[in-house]
C-alpha cells in the first residue's frame, strides 16, 4: 500500500458519482468535516459491519459535526442496493478507474491466507473543515469504526 499523504496534508479532491448517479465533489463539503473511509466491497461481511456500525452511531458523528462519505470500487448500481438493504444515512462513490483510491494511496499489494494479490486496503480518512487531513485510520475495526473516528 502507498499512502504517502499524512496527517496535516491536504485532502486531494476528487468528484464521483453517488449511489444514484449524482456528481458528489469533496468541494460540496467545505467548511465541513468528512469522514472519507474507503471499503474493499459492498455487501461483503466486514464492509457491511463497518457500514452499519457507522449507521448506527450516525447521530453521534453528526452531532460531532462529521458528514460521511463511503467510496469502493463497486458501480453506482451497486451501491444503490448496499444502500437501500442497510438503510444507509450517508453516500457511497462509485470509483470504479479508481481515481480516488489511487490518489488517497489505499490500493496495493495484499495477503490473504499466502495468496498476493492487488486489491483496496480498508482506510479511513477524516478531513478537516478547512481540507486538511486531520487523522488517517488504517485497518479500522469494522464493528467500533465509529468510536476511533470519535475518539
Amino acid at each position: 500500500m502507498a499512502i504517502t499523504l499524512k496527517e496535516g496534508d491536504p485532502a486531494p479532491q476528487f468528484t464521483a458519482k453517488d449511489q444514484n448517479g449524482i456528481e458528489v465533489s469533496l468541494k460540496d463539503y467545505a467548511g465541513k468535516k468528512v469522514v472519507l473511509y474507503f471499503y474493499p466491497a459492498d455487501d461483503t461481511p466486514g464492509c457491511t459491519a463497518q457500514a452499519c456500525n457507522l449507521r448506527d452511531n450516525f447521530s453521534a458523528l453528526k452531532a460531532q459535526g462529521y458528514e460521511i462519505l463511503g467510496v469502493s470500487p463497486d458501480d453506482v448500481e451497486s451501491h444503490s442496493k448496499f444502500k437501500n438493504k442497510y438503510q444507509l444515512p450517508f453516500a457511497l462513490l462509485s470509483d470504479p478507474d479508481r481515481t480516488i483510491i489511487d490518489a488517497y494511496g489505499v490500493w496495493g499489494e495484499k495477503n490473504m491466507y499466502g495468496r498476493k494479490y492487488e486489491g483496496l486496503h480498508r482506510t479511513t480518512f477524516v478531513i478537516d473543515a478547512s481540507g486538511m487531513i486531520e487523522k488517517i485510520l488504517k485497518k479500522p475495526k469494522t464493528k467500533e469504526h465509529a468510536e476511533e473516528i470519535l475518539k
